[in-house]
């Protein structure tokens, strides 16, 4: 069921009419939970059997924590093994023997390694993050084990940001299960109106951009450098209007139900450094490598060779976290290379438009490696992207034109509203807070961009992940 259905609007209007016509709280969770599963089961009611198993794994194992404390270590070996089971099963199985039969055939062996090819469940790398870091905290004494499994099994299958983030700590998100929620109307408007910018750059500017990208990279041997180029940076709006936009979307909708959502993106493209980058793109798996691998494995604490070492280790591991592959894995790389020369360059944070567009250039080039579907395709790419001698354009004006249209249109309307959560979040001050009919045309215009024109795709990227 995606955000950008008739299926999901049927969904949340049914979904919020008979939420708010619960008045008890725990009712409403109970109802939650529900609606999480049917939502999560829309695409294969057989994974809810997994989502149940990995949330009843990280629930016992806070109860045993709290329980036998002396035994917390081993409880939470148990539980993260189990994840990570999960994980390594349906995600990387046959990536890795893959991978382990192509390297035996390269010193001359002919191995016959068994693949499972498993079908790979929507959101199986956030919901299980989400439940590491639940058992980790406890461990840690960071937080208290809840007794409610109302409130746990909810908490994990919170339909908002069940399949594509944010990885939500349960410091933030498993609270707010135990409290009453008044519906506000404000709030609930100001959810719309990011769910709104956010179909917006999903459905017009992220899906139009995808059929110029697509349409250049099928024929990359015969692309030029200004196309390859051009791939390049609609590759960056694609992703980030495609990814920003459920995030946007699934901020609302949580809204909508009484509930706050942590921040993802940061408009990551007027970052002035890669390490500014990274504190405002996906933000909330940023920071849970952060808390929970590059910190235990030492951080900045073991002098440089081993913080470099352990930033190298992280972006790979992230890398490998994005997709089964070795491209991800070199686009982790890139990008931890990148943060070890800031920081060997002596981590220059002066900003300006220069500093922006070089950091965009250097993030663009990254994007190539994550498009890629091989580091062979990847290194074509760059080839391309150096063969000047023709100039040429031969994709169709029309197929250009919108979505660099509605890319600037995205970038000017974020660039206005940077230092507030979303673009259509104005400012007290300015002309469409004090005139709600100027606002409502805002709206109104947008709505019709979309329904005039939305493109083509309509799976989110990071459904894959």
């Amino acid at each position: 069921m995606l955000f950008n259905s008739m299926e999901f609007l049927c969904f949340l209007c049914i979904t919020f009419t008979l939420y708010r016509a619960i008045r008890d709280h725990r009712r409403q969770n109970v109802f939650l939970l529900v609606a999480g599963y049917v939502f999560y089961g829309w695409w294969d009611w057989r994974f809810c059997g997994l989502l149940a198993l990995i949330s009843a794994s990280a629930f016992a194992t806070g109860l045993i924590i709290e329980q036998w404390p002396q035994k917390r270590k081993w409880a939470l070996v148990a539980n993260v093994a189990v994840n990570l089971a999960v994980l390594l099963t349906f995600k990387y199985f046959d990536f890795f023997a893959e991978s382990a039969a192509e390297l035996l055939r390269l010193i001359g062996f002919n191995p016959n390694c068994p693949t499972l090819h498993l079908i790979l469940p929507v959101g199986i790398s956030f919901y299980t993050f989400q439940a590491i870091s639940y058992t980790i905290d406890i461990a840690r004494g960071d937080i208290r084990p809840t007794h409610n499994a109302v409130h746990f099994f909810a908490y994990i299958s919170f339909f908002p940001q069940l399949v594509a983030g944010p990885i939500e700590r349960a410091s933030n998100l498993l609270p707010q299960f135990g409290r009453e929620r008044k519906f506000d109307g404000s709030v609930a408007t100001d959810g719309l109106r990011q769910m709104l910018w956010g179909l917006f750059k999903k459905m017009v500017v992220a899906d139009n951009c995808a059929v110029a990208v697509n349409a250049i990279w099928a024929r990359l041997d015969s692309a030029t450098a200004p196309e390859a180029a051009i791939a390049a940076v609609l590759f960056a709006m694609q992703i980030y209007a495609d990814f920003s936009g459920y995030s946007d979307i699934a901020l609302g909708c949580a809204k909508l139900f009484g509930f706050n959502l942590s921040i993802n993106f940061r408009y990551p493209y007027f970052a002035v450094n890669i390490a500014d980058f990274w504190r405002r793109w996906h933000i909330s798996l940023t920071s849970w490598l952060r808390d929970y691998v590059y910190i235990p494995l030492g951080g900045n604490r073991q002098g440089q060779a081993k913080t470099f070492r352990n930033i190298l280790f992280v972006w790979a591991l992230s890398g490998l976290w994005h997709g089964a592959s070795w491209t991800f894995v070199a686009w982790g790389l890139w990008h931890g290379t990148l943060i070890v020369i800031w920081r060997l360059a002596g981590r220059n944070n002066r900003g300006g438009l220069a500093a922006m567009c070089f950091t965009f250039l250097l993030v663009c080039l990254g994007w190539i490696l994550f498009r890629a579907e091989s580091l062979t395709q990847a290194m074509t790419f760059f080839c391309t992207l150096t063969r000047w001698d023709s100039l040429h354009v031969t994709l169709p004006a029309q197929t250009l034109a919108l979505p660099i249209a509605a890319g600037i249109l995205m970038l000017a309307a974020e660039w206005m509203a940077r230092t507030r959560d979303h673009a259509l979040q104005f400012s007290p001050n300015s002309i469409l807070s004090r005139h709600g009919s100027l606002r409502m045309a805002c709206y109104v215009v947008l709505a019709m961009l979309i329904c005039v024109y939305a493109g083509t795709q309509s799976q989110f990227i990071y459904f894959r992940f």
